[in-house]
């Protein structure tokens, strides 16, 4: 079990925030404690400049007339006054007899230099900070040095406890306040997830609730109530789609069965051509279903498919020459528009069309291919448009019902016979067929009859 799996989402923003803000709180401390120490060495080395300058000042009036004094007058720190040629005119008690306490003098043009010198006149293993300053004298440049024991780098007790205990409490104060800001932030999750667990398929009706704060919940929310709608949809469809396909297969299967039961109950009297006719055209109707579901199944799944350049024209006249119309056809068709498609599935969509049509039609139909080259919003035709237009003199469809037909398994004549129509699954596929290849099939308005309009992607291939 890994570490995602045995915090939740609180505990793991609350002990990053955690950690976060007690590296900043000990990134703080340091930098504040080096900084007090930084500001105590500057403060040694202003006193130790300002101890110098005191006994500067007093070589400044000896080269006025006044003596050099044996010991400058200060009460801070080691001074010593050393002349141009190095020799100790006057020194503090405790440097008193020794030799200069250090050898560097400031460089023109500045007065003033600061080092740290260990060893030789404050003895082995002591380090002091001095500060050397010129003062032009009579006989030539003195150099004044002053100097002050080096403060450790030590931090008081107090300030490192206070710093800690300051630390561990903001620490926990930031972690305790973000595991519950998170914990308040996620309620709606919980309230999400509690409501999927209930929903199963046989309620899939019910949604989650929505978050009133618009954020990421409230889209996450939204987001999971469109999925729970398709999923509805989609397995209402399924459902719909499942027992009307139950329903079509049982027509054909029943008709068998009742066909042979009746020869076999009465074999003298029945006629085994007929029976065998009977049987056929059950077996037909039975096998374009299957091929009807198989041909859905692939569009569904996108199966790929052969893409050509392809005469639209030419393609339906090979259609209307491979069948038997019942009423006249009356075709338009110029050469030269072309498409690029599966010459099979476009075949299946043209024969869906002239199906329907010849069979709702009252004397004949209309069949018109046509360029269309005027420019269009879809980006999916900007190329032009191929244009087939079927239109029947039949009843039509009303317009309330024009998206009806293209459901599977719609038949919107419910009194007409199976034998005489289908099962309602040839417009449904020619409209896959025609979206798959980045077209359009609908129906428009026409003065008499059902007026279907197929436009698919012109080609400019030869």
């Amino acid at each position: 079990m890994g570490f995602g799996d045995r915090w939740t989402i609180r505990s793991r923003v609350a002990l990053f925030t955690g950690t976060a803000v007690a590296l900043l709180c000990v990134a703080f401390s340091a930098v504040l404690v080096w900084a007090l120490h930084q500001a105590a060495g500057r403060h040694l080395v202003s006193e130790v400049t300002a101890a110098g300058e005191r006994a500067a000042y007093q070589v400044e009036r000896a080269r006025a007339g006044a003596a050099l004094p044996p010991e400058p007058q200060t009460s801070n720190g080691s001074v010593q006054v050393v002349g141009p040629w190095g020799q100790v005119g006057a020194a503090t008690p405790d440097m008193r007899g020794k030799p200069p306490m250090a050898r560097f003098r400031p460089e023109a043009p500045r007065r003033r230099a600061v080092q740290e010198v260990c060893g030789g006149a404050f003895g082995a293993g002591n380090c002091r900070v001095v500060v050397a300053q010129r003062v032009h004298g009579d006989s030539g440049d003195w150099t004044v040095y002053s100097a002050a024991p080096v403060r450790a780098f030590d931090v008081p007790p107090g300030l490192v406890a206070g710093l800690a205990a300051g630390s561990v409490l903001v620490t926990a104060a930031v972690a305790y306040g973000t595991r519950r800001s998170v914990r308040r932030a996620l309620r709606p999750v919980k309230a999400i997830r509690d409501e999927l667990d209930e929903i199963n398929t046989s309620e899939l009706g019910r949604r989650v609730p929505v978050p009133a704060d618009r954020g990421e919940l409230h889209a996450l929310a939204q987001s999971i109530n469109f999925t729970l709608d398709r999923l509805e949809e989609t397995f209402e469809q399924q459902r719909r789609f499942t027992s009307d396909a139950s329903h079509e297969l049982r027509s054909p299967i029943t008709a068998i069965r009742a066909q042979v039961e009746d020869a076999l109950l009465a074999p003298e009297d029945t006629d085994v051509r007929e029976i065998g006719e009977a049987v056929l055209r059950s077996l037909d109707r039975l096998q374009a279903i299957a091929a009807d579901l198989l041909t859905l199944t692939r569009l569904d799944v996108g199966a790929p498919c052969e893409r050509e350049p392809l005469d639209l024209g030419r393609l339906v006249a090979d259609e209307l020459g491979h069948r038997r119309a019942v009423h006249k056809m009356v075709p338009r068709l110029p050469p030269g528009v072309t498409v690029r498609g599966d010459r099979i599935r476009l075949g299946r969509l043209i024969t869906s069309l002239l199906d329907n049509a010849d069979r709702h039609a009252a004397s004949s139909v209309s069949l018109e291919v046509r360029r269309d080259e005027s420019p269009n919003g879809d980006p999916r035709f900007l190329s032009g448009t191929a244009v087939l237009e079927v239109l029947d003199d039949g009843t039509g469809i009303p317009g309330d019902q024009r998206e009806r037909v293209f459901q599977r398994f719609t038949r919107l004549d419910a009194a007409r016979s199976r034998g005489a129509g289908g099962a309602g699954l040839g417009l449904p596929i020619a409209r896959q067929i025609a979206e798959s290849h980045g077209g359009t099939l609908t129906i428009i308005d026409s003065p008499r009859g059902a007026r279907f309009l197929l436009r698919l992607p012109l080609s400019r291939e030869l």
